[in-house]
């Protein structure tokens, strides 16, 4: 149930797109410096962390790909979000002093090497173009691979705006365009980076998956035929893609026999409505007053079994 048919093959595509990162983070920094362009270098930043986004990524990939052993009873679905999580921090951060910087130089201007600026970024479209292709291909809905994904189009935007600023640059001669685009690039990372901090932080603190509501799963288990009440619903997710539910269902007295058939209504009710597969339902008897039936055995004289835990997986 775990084995994420993705995984080898965007873990391939991950380290690939590593290399290629890393190496076009070296020669940003070389025509930055090169060139006195601060957009370049806080571009190279701005790689630089898209170089760990590919790296915690994959090591998520790897680490999801391993079962479950017996001190981590759920798997390692948690490890990716984590590395988002640690990720996302990460950028923030570097937008800040990027912002520093580039307040300082429109304050000093210098003029920075068009040309150099233009080359460069028109090489870093066609770089991040061609990954977040192949990212796309190789993996959907995975918090991770769309965290890697996001920040190669916060690349892809990046570059072509150091593209406009230096044919603008080149047009009008005007140097603060560079530190002005700068800004705007670490505006953008701390923008990607805002909705992955709060993706991932929500799954770290169990926070109910996105887009499910509580009221319409409680709804929709109390509109099973048998079951009289349900509380003590809890809803989580175990990784970006799958969410755990543990809950109390107050039905009334019969044999498991019967109280089975009730179960595997639930279960049939969370699993194709709302895609939760993971459920702990703990089944707790109405005694005979409170049902209203009017038992026709007296209470005393049958054995009473109480709770009956199911756990499905």
């Amino acid at each position: 149930m775990h084995s994420h048919h993705h995984g080898p093959r965007s873990g391939r595509v991950l380290v690939w797109s590593l290399i290629a990162t890393s190496a076009f983070v070296v020669l940003e920094v070389v025509a930055g410096a090169k060139a006195h362009s601060l957009a370049l270098l806080s571009d190279a930043g701005h790689n630089a962390t898209d170089a760990l986004a590919l790296i915690l990524a994959w090591f998520a990939v790897y680490l999801q790909g391993k079962p479950a052993d017996e001190s981590r009873t759920f798997g390692y679905h948690r490890a990716g979000v984590l590395a988002a999580f640690v990720n996302a921090l990460v950028l923030i951060a570097l937008s800040v002093w990027m912002f520093y910087e580039s307040w300082i130089r429109l304050m000093n201007p210098v003029a920075p090497d068009a040309e150099v600026m233009l080359w460069v970024a028109v090489a870093g479209i066609a770089l991040n173009g061609g990954i977040m292709l192949a990212l796309q291909r190789s993996g959907g809905d995975d918090i991770n691979l769309r965290g890697a994904f996001l920040h190669m189009m916060g690349d892809m935007f990046g570059a072509a705006a150091i593209v406009l600023g230096a044919l603008a640059m080149r047009a009008t001669g005007w140097t603060r365009v560079d530190p002005l685009l700068s800004i705007a690039i670490s505006v953008l990372i701390v923008w990607t980076a805002w909705d992955i901090t709060r993706e991932s932080l929500n799954i770290l603190l169990e926070g109910l998956p996105r887009g499910l509501k509580l009221k319409d799963v409680t709804d929709a288990v109390r509109g099973v035929e048998g079951v009289m009440d349900v509380h003590d619903l809890h809803i989580w997710s175990l990784g970006s893609s799958s969410h755990a539910l543990s809950c109390h269902v107050l039905i009334d007295d019969m044999p498991p026999s019967q109280s089975d058939s009730i179960l595997r209504c639930v279960q049939k009710v969370l699993g194709g409505r709302f895609h939760i597969h993971h459920t702990t339902v703990q089944f707790e008897h109405a005694s005979c007053e409170m049902s209203g039936t009017g038992c026709v055995i007296p209470v005393g004289t049958h054995d009473h079994h109480g709770d009956h835990h199911h756990h499905v997986h």
